[in-house]
């Protein structure tokens, strides 16, 4: 595959990196010359992908990122966008909720940043098995290495677990039936393609009902009846919001202190409820139950939320990249 291209034809400058100017600010880079970023500073994202986010950090001179992401592919990728910028750019495949244990020194970070979710890039891979739009294996894993895929879920777990997992990281209301349209499919075939799988949860849905809710969306593309079912099978195979807890439960830890900044871009309400939750429970003075009289914790306060709510795209980059409607932004600074 040459380099900068990807499998699907087309070329990095066709991934967009989401509210890519707000976040800039956040980590205190949008506004800053080149003459003023004199100490520089070294920035960790989390979700390296095809290195949009990196790409506009590394913009500004003296400052350094290390960039995580499970994908060999997105590494290879990255480290090819970021080659101009030689030795300030270092990729290193990782999970960014292992940053207690990743080779990192006694490294810490002025930024870290962290896009959660699948990437454009891979998307657009219909190899990687994520899009209900494009023909592929059902895969799902952001991780090939790990053996645990879409397609292992699908034809093999109890239709009462497919439920679960529907309802519980899709918050999909029609998951009994969709589980129990796969368990009728697989007895007489696998389920071994993205399509399959998308038409076998279009069919479920009433096309009367489809529709209605096509005419009544705001948003600018209507949601397919696949997304949920595609979103949460996602989740539970790569272990999403196990691995976010993990991130939020230490993350902070490795920013300088005080003045490190903490930016999470999230795109469904089950991340972004748990990024909202942590980054009160780290800005609090006390954690104790609320029928306690006065405070006996004594917990001190780790970070400041900078975000009162999340930050949203606006119009204009929505329509540029519609990936951007679903997006929220939470940032905070260690203390």
């Amino acid at each position: 595959m040459p380099p900068g291209n990807y499998a699907d034809g087309g070329t990095r400058s066709s991934h967009i990196p989401v509210l890519c100017s707000e976040t800039m600010a956040f980590l205190q880079l949008s506004d800053r010359s080149p003459e003023q970023v004199l100490s520089g500073g070294v920035y960790l994202d989390g979700t390296l992908g095809a290195g949009g986010h990196s790409e506009a950090i590394l913009s500004h001179t003296n400052t350094q990122v290390i960039g995580l992401d499970l994908d060999p592919m997105a590494l290879e990728i990255a480290t090819d966008r970021l080659s101009t910028f030689g030795s300030r750019f270092r990729a290193i495949r990782g999970n960014f909720a292992d940053l207690s244990t990743i080779e990192l020194g006694n490294q810490t970070f002025d930024g870290i940043l962290v896009d959660l979710g699948v990437s454009s890039m891979q998307l657009d891979q219909a190899e990687k098995g994520f899009s209900f739009l494009r023909e592929g294996p059902l895969d799902m894993r952001m991780n090939p290495d790990q053996s645990l895929s879409a397609r292992e879920i699908v034809n093999n777990a109890p239709a009462e677990e497919i439920a679960h997992i529907l309802w519980t990281f899709g918050e999909e209301r029609m998951s009994r039936k969709i589980a129990h349209r796969i368990a009728d499919y697989r007895r007489q075939q696998p389920i071994n393609t993205t399509i399959q799988l998308a038409d076998l949860v279009t069919s479920v849905y009433p096309r009367s009902k489809f529709r209605r809710r096509n005419r009544r969306s705001t948003h600018i593309s209507s949601l397919h009846p696949a997304t949920r079912t595609f979103q949460a099978l996602r989740i539970f195979v790569n272990d999403e919001l196990e691995n976010l807890k993990l991130l939020l439960e230490s993350g902070y830890q490795r920013l300088r202190k005080p003045g490190g900044r903490f930016c999470i871009i999230s795109f469904h309400s089950l991340e972004d409820r748990l990024v909202k939750h942590a980054f009160r429970r780290l800005a609090s003075r006390c954690l104790c139950p609320p029928d306690i009289p006065s405070c006996i914790c004594h917990h001190q306060p780790e970070i400041e939320i900078l975000t009162k709510r999340p930050v949203t795209a606006t119009t204009d980059e929505i329509t540029k990249n519609p990936r951007a409607r679903s997006a929220k932004l939470r940032a905070a600074i260690r203390i």
